[in-house]
Parts: C-alpha cells; sequence; structure tokens
C-alpha cells in the first residue's frame, strides 16, 4: 500500500474516533436548565435523560424468606423494610403485627413487639422506619399511635396521634413530626402535608392536594406523594404535574424539579377492567393518567420516580432517576418496586408464583 493511502487510512480513522468519542459524550451531556425563580433554584429536564438504561443496573446478593422450613424465615404481609447504619433489615409484618430483624447475612436476629394494644403492641401497623436516633418508629392505625423502640426492641414510647388521624408519617432529627392529615375544605376532602412538634402542635404546613374522593373511584389519578432525607428535607410532589418539591427543615421551597414527558394514556384493557367493576363504585375516569405514581429517595439523595410507562413485556414500569441536583440522569426499566435504598443497595419484597413473600437485596452498580 502506497504512503498516501496509508496516510488517508490514518486520517480517516482519527476522524470516525474523534466522531465516536464527541458523539458519546453528547450522549452523557445534560440538555436541561437550571435558573433562579423568586429565590427557588428550577431544575427544567427535558425527556431523554443524561445517559441510556446501561448505566444503571442489579446484581442480586441476598434472599431471606422461607415457603416451608423455619417459622422465623416465614413472612405474612411484609409491610415496610427499614436499614439501619449496621445494614440490619427490619420487616413490618403487617398481618402478625410485628418486625422481624436480620443481620446483613441474612439470618434471624429477633422479634420486635406483638399484635395487641397495650403499651408497646401494635394493632395494624402501616409503617416503619428508624430516625436518625436510632429509635425504630412503627405508625399504629388501628391503635392511632405512634410507637417507638430502640433497636434492640426496647418499647419506648408511644405517641398518640388520634387528634390528628395521620395517614403517613415520619419524626426528624429534632423529634417533630411530619405526616399528610386529611381536611374538608367547601365540603371536599383534601391532604395536607403538615410539620408537628412532638406533641402534635401544628408547626407549618409543606403542600396540600386534593384527596381521592369517597364517592368516585379513579386509580390513575395524582396523590399527594413525599419522603423525608437525611438532613430533614421534605421532597413532594402532586403529580397533576411533573413537578418534584425539595422543601427546607424550616418549611421553604429551596428547589423545584420540572420534566418534560409524555402523558401516558388509559388504554382500552384497563377501560374494560374498570368497566367491570360493580355499578355501586363510581369510576371517574380521564384520559391520560397523573404525571408519575411515586417516587422512592436513597440515602445519597437520588430520587427514583415510577412512572406509568410500562416495560416492553408489561411487567413493570420505567422509573426516572435524579440526582441530587435534580438532573435526570438516568429512565430505567424495573420488575421490582423499591422499598429501601441505602448505601447502593436496593431492598424489596418479591413473591414466588404460590405468592409466599421473600425479601432481596440488590447491589446498585453505576457506569458514569
Amino acid at each position: 500500500m502506497k504512503n498516501k493511502d496509508w496516510l488517508t487510512l490514518i486520517i480517516i480513522f482519527f476522524s470516525v474516533s474523534i466522531l465516536l468519542i464527541s458523539c458519546q459524550k453528547q450522549e452523557s451531556e445534560w440538555k436541561g436548565t437550571i435558573e433562579e425563580v423568586d429565590g427557588v433554584t428550577v431544575v427544567k429536564n427535558p425527556k431523554k435523560p443524561m445517559y441510556g438504561e446501561d448505566v444503571f443496573s442489579l446484581e442480586e446478593e441476598l434472599s431471606i424468606g422461607e415457603a416451608e422450613g423455619r417459622e422465623k424465615y416465614m413472612f405474612s404481609e411484609i409491610r415496610g423494610i427499614a436499614v439501619d447504619d449496621e445494614e440490619r433489615i427490619y420487616f413490618l409484618d403487617s398481618k402478625e403485627a410485628h418486625i422481624k430483624v436480620f443481620d446483613k447475612d441474612g439470618e434471624y436476629v429477633n422479634t420486635i413487639s406483638r399484635k395487641g394494644q397495650g403499651p408497646g403492641e401494635i394493632g395494624f401497623p402501616r409503617s416503619v422506619f428508624i430516625t436518625s436516633q436510632d429509635e425504630i418508629v412503627v405508625q399504629d392505625l388501628a391503635n392511632r399511635r405512634l410507637e417507638f423502640f430502640s433497636l434492640e426492641g426496647k418499647f419506648i414510647k408511644s405517641i398518640s396521634t388520634a387528634k390528628m388521624s395521620l395517614r403517613s408519617s415520619r419524626v426528624d432529627s429534632e423529634g417533630n413530626i411530619i405526616g399528610v392529615v386529611a381536611v374538608i375544605r367547601e365540603e371536599n376532602l383534601w391532604h395536607e402535608l403538615k410539620k408537628f412538634d412532638c406533641d402534635l402542635n401544628i408547626l407549618y404546613t409543606y403542600a396540600s392536594s386534593p384527596a381521592p374522593s369517597p364517592s368516585s373511584f379513579n386509580p390513575f389519578m395524582p396523590v399527594l406523594r413525599w419522603e423525608l432525607t437525611q438532613n430533614d428535607q421534605v421532597v413532594c410532589g402532586y403529580p397533576e404535574k411533573y413537578e418534584i418539591e425539595i422543601v427546607d427543615s424550616k418549611g421553604k421551597v429551596i428547589r423545584k424539579i420540572v420534566k418534560d414527558y409524555k402523558p401516558v394514556e388509559i388504554n382500552k384493557e384497563e377501560m374494560e377492567r374498570l368497566e367491570k367493576l360493580p355499578k355501586t363504585i363510581k369510576v371517574s375516569i380521564l384520559k391520560y393518567k397523573s404525571a408519575y405514581q411515586r417516587f422512592f429517595v436513597s440515602d445519597e439523595g437520588k430520587i427514583f420516580v415510577m412512572t406509568w410507562e410500562r416495560v416492553a413485556d408489561g411487567d413493570g414500569f420505567y422509573y426516572d432517576i435524579f440526582d441530587s441536583e435534580g438532573k435526570c440522569i438516568a429512565k430505567i426499566p424495573l420488575k421490582i418496586t423499591p422499598q429501601s435504598i441505602n448505601n447502593n443497595k436496593f431492598y424489596t419484597v418479591e413473591e414466588d408464583e404460590d405468592g409466599y413473600q421473600y425479601v432481596k437485596r440488590y447491589k446498585v452498580t453505576w457506569r458514569y
């Protein structure tokens, strides 16, 4: 081959390499905008995220549960999962009304509480979480109170929620209680996310929204969603629009995350299922579903937003993932719903074909 031909090939090779590197860089370049509006940082995201699906992967590393055999490893109805700093895992079983504790290797440690109405007993638990003071808190709907336990399972105290009828709640690092209450406004039911002191005196309101009407049924309507972060910030959103707000510990909105998206229509099959409901149930359905279903916040501040867009085989949904700045970094298909995301570990509840529950832990790998 002549020297001139070699030179031509070398030029073409480097030109193609530069083009590929340039294209790869463009694919990982965020196309949104960030601006300050009335003291609030507004992060506007385009439809396309920064990276492709392959930027995120899960690898199963632990499974806890048995269909037959040891009773300590069997569950009836897991309602929530909490994980402490030692990676011990706390499973709230709402049917059995207790918490089973396992170490990071999946070995049974102990069982906390039991069904009942007495001090430290649980009636119908809704959620479990661990405070920054290393206290386990269970919201008990039946007894209308919050139950506090040490990580070793010793009962500490109860706080009655009867006068507020909290629907969901968390406790921040200062012992304040954050939760959703139902209120009546002009004969309509509303949800309000409020902050209370430890005696349930109202400090301020984070957000409010219309609540699902008891006289009609719409499984795709927007519902107020929220999470409490480790630094006492509240992440909340009412998915009538694709917007999520970050509120500081004093109740001030400091960041708003907005994303351009394609609304998901209610399909024919879903409509047919709704039409088969008893005639006594009034169904109120619009053309489109809400902007998103719910979201989960990891310990490092990533927000996993569960959309209504189904994966190709119909089993599972796509999740938009935002970093701590509010930039959409990925859109990934998930067939499992996260219960807790800590230290790049993904905890979830799965069922086998016979309906037996297992708690799985997956290792999360990011490639960016």
